[in-house]
């Protein structure tokens, strides 16, 4: 059995708000009694991409699990790989990363656009992408997780922001049976649904959750819930080859 845990949206700004929900998520993972694959989170790790910020990220996502992070919108590429990963001369290109594991591979694509907040898959990424999967035994399980969700989630203003060009990585999906699911954030609920014929699996906001368009009265300016818990995600894969996914709450002090 493999077991990935997701979580995505932190945006660390220096607070102790962001901060202690991050840590009390964090320290749910530590304290669980066996081994995770792999802790995935799907970015928006700082709120203003600052260094300081990109400093409390480093301190704060730090795991005795395999663990993996990519940029969002609210990211900076340079800054992340900088702070994050430890680059001196940083470069802006995608930051894309591939974690094997024992039985999958977790493919993390960069899916940000510098400067704003939309998100779309550079060609670079897809060929990239393209090379992994075809370097990956068929009968390994791929996930592919990025920030940004390419499909309509019924939220009019993340789904003005999410990942377009989409049919561009529909097209890769078709040479690759062995791709088992979508893995994203981006959207502060945890969400499923389909892309491409594979579920896309989203994960809920550890910082605030999004409610829902039925849910606000009148207006964006009550989309963002501030009181509801951070949460994650775990994707399960069996010895069947079938994902589940479970989702989960994590009790805070704040």
């Amino acid at each position: 059995m493999i077991v990935i845990a997701h979580l995505s949206d932190v945006h660390l700004d220096g607070g102790d708000r962001a901060a202690e929900r991050t840590r009390a998520v964090m320290e749910y993972l530590e304290a669980l009694p066996y081994a995770l694959d792999a802790v995935l989170v799907s970015g928006d790790i700082a709120d203003h991409a600052t260094g300081a910020e990109y400093g409390e990220a480093r301190k704060a996502l730090n795991s005795r699990h395999p663990l993996v992070v990519c940029p969002g919108n609210h990211d900076d590429r340079a800054g992340f790989r900088r702070g994050l990963l430890g680059e001196e001369r940083p470069s802006a290109a995608p930051v894309d990363q591939v974690l094997r594991g024992a039985g999958f591979v977790l493919a993390v694509c960069d899916s940000s656009v510098p400067g704003e907040h939309r998100g779309h898959l550079e060609d670079s990424t897809l060929a990239w992408l393209d090379g992994v999967l075809a370097d990956t035994p068929r009968e390994v399980p791929v996930l592919v997780a990025f920030h940004h969700p390419p499909v309509p989630l019924h939220i009019p203003y993340v789904d003005g922001i999410r990942q377009f060009g989409e049919e561009r990585l529909a097209a890769l999906v078709e040479r690759h049976p062995h791709l088992t699911a979508f893995l994203c954030g981006h959207a502060h609920t945890a969400a499923a649904t389909t892309f491409a014929g594979r579920p896309l699996l989203v994960a809920p906001g550890v910082v605030s959750t999004t409610r829902l368009p039925w849910e606000a009265a009148s207006g964006e300016s009550e989309y963002v819930h501030l009181d509801e818990p951070p949460a994650l995600a775990f994707h399960v894969i069996g010895e069947d080859g079938r994902l589940t996914t479970h989702y989960r709450v994590v009790v805070t002090r704040r």
